[in-house]
């Protein structure tokens, strides 16, 4: 793997963190584990942004408030899908 496995997690100043592994180690796993908290939260998300769209009484800071909260899922999403498309050939030859 040439440029390393993008992380599910940014460093400072909001940049980019890699880690250069074969895919076994620690860290490897703790990733691994943060991603799959992270998309069990952005489901969940969901499943709270219907319920709060179809209360009529939902208020608009509510609103903003699971906006920011669909925004930050999101973003962690998009860097999950990134992290693993940089590593598909990897996971392909593996299999």
């Amino acid at each position: 793997m040439s440029g390393g496995r993008l992380l599910p997690w940014t460093g400072a100043e909001g940049k980019p963190c890699y880690l250069i592994t074969d895919g076994t180690g620690y860290l490897s796993r703790v990733a691994d584990t943060v991603e799959s908290v992270q998309l069990g939260m952005a489901g969940d998300l969901l499943g709270h942004a219907a319920d709060l769209m179809a209360d009529e009484r939902a208020t608009s800071a509510q609103l903003r408030f699971m906006l920011a909260r669909m925004r930050e899922a999101l973003t962690d999403v998009l860097r999950i899908v990134e992290s693993r498309d940089t590593r598909r050939p990897a996971l392909v030859d593996a299999d």
